[in-house]
């Protein structure tokens, strides 16, 4: 089993890889810190841009775990940005595998950590990733580990 957790934060030892350590304890994985790669945002053509060295790791993985800090009430900018250019590259339904997702703040609101949740479940049904929930503390990403 291929696990990769891609990490939103611009942390590399944050809380966010933190909840990852939780819940992929005793497994190996690899880490793909999207600070370490040049993803340009939807519609934008840039030289340098490394949009599909990250996608291809995505392809290989049977499991993905997405983790993102609460930013501005959702989802952090390097994983929205993420998201929204696996649309069109990405076929509904070519993914393969589970997706776990990784979400956390210092005090979020319900509805704020719902919008992140149904964004990210949102992503999985359309291309295909069995969505196996959110864990936004150490003890649900311990009690998600079940599910790997």
């Amino acid at each position: 089993m291929k696990i990769l957790f891609l990490n939103g934060s611009p942390n590399p030892n944050g809380n966010t890889v933190s909840l990852a350590e939780t819940l992929l304890a005793g497994h190996d994985y690899d880490t793909l810190n999207l600070i370490d790669y040049q993803i340009n945002v939807y519609g934008q053509n840039i030289h340098g841009d490394q949009f599909d060295k990250v996608l291809e790791k995505v392809f290989s993985a049977d499991v993905l775990v997405i983790g993102s800090p609460l930013y501005w009430h959702n989802i952090c900018g390097s994983v929205r940005t993420f998201l929204d250019r696996c649309y069109g590259p990405v076929e509904p339904g070519s993914l393969n595998g589970k997706l776990f997702f990784l979400f956390q703040g210092a005090s979020p609101k319900k509805w704020m950590m719902e919008a992140g949740e149904f964004t990210i479940a949102r992503f999985g049904a359309l291309y295909g990733l069995s969505y196996q929930g959110m864990a936004t503390t150490k003890e649900e990403a311990a009690a998600l580990a079940a599910k790997l």
